[in-house]
């Protein structure tokens, strides 16, 4: 049986500071720069969810992206849109708050409640020249 891939694309903003609590403050400086800013500091997100599984042959989708974009509200956006991932994000909680362990914990997340899709990939865009990817492995 044929598998293809679909993608949803949201966009968020949210807050952060990259910071490493086990460290000194000289240390979180150097190690994270600008990133460290104890005033924190902002990103407009983008996120490609892409999902796979078999073509239905009753409704000729893999899933509906209607209810892949409902999930991803839910579970995602709705969570972290204008918040803090420090501070307002229980998912990453205890989390040192880069884009590679956000991208992580999204997928925690989102991997249950795709079903019946399959998530394959993530490609979390933290600014237009950089972006993390993750496929679960």
């Amino acid at each position: 049986m044929s598998v293809v891939q679909i993608t949803r694309i949201v966009r968020f903003n949210c807050a952060h500071r990259v910071w490493n609590p086990a460290l000194s403050e000289a240390d979180n400086a150097r190690l994270f720069g600008k990133c460290n800013n104890p005033n924190w500091h902002g990103h407009n997100y983008t996120l490609e969810v892409t999902v796979d599984g078999p073509v239905d042959p009753t409704t000729g989708y893999v899933v509906n992206l209607r209810d892949v974009k409902a999930v991803v509200a839910r579970e995602i956006v709705d969570v972290v849109d204008h918040k803090n991932l420090n501070l307002d994000v229980p998912f990453m909680a205890g989390t040192i708050p880069s884009t590679e362990n956000f991208v992580l914990a999204i997928w925690r997340v989102l991997a249950p409640a795709v079903a019946p899709a399959r998530l394959a990939r993530l490609k979390l865009w933290e600014t237009e020249n950089q972006y993390v990817e993750y496929d679960g492995r």
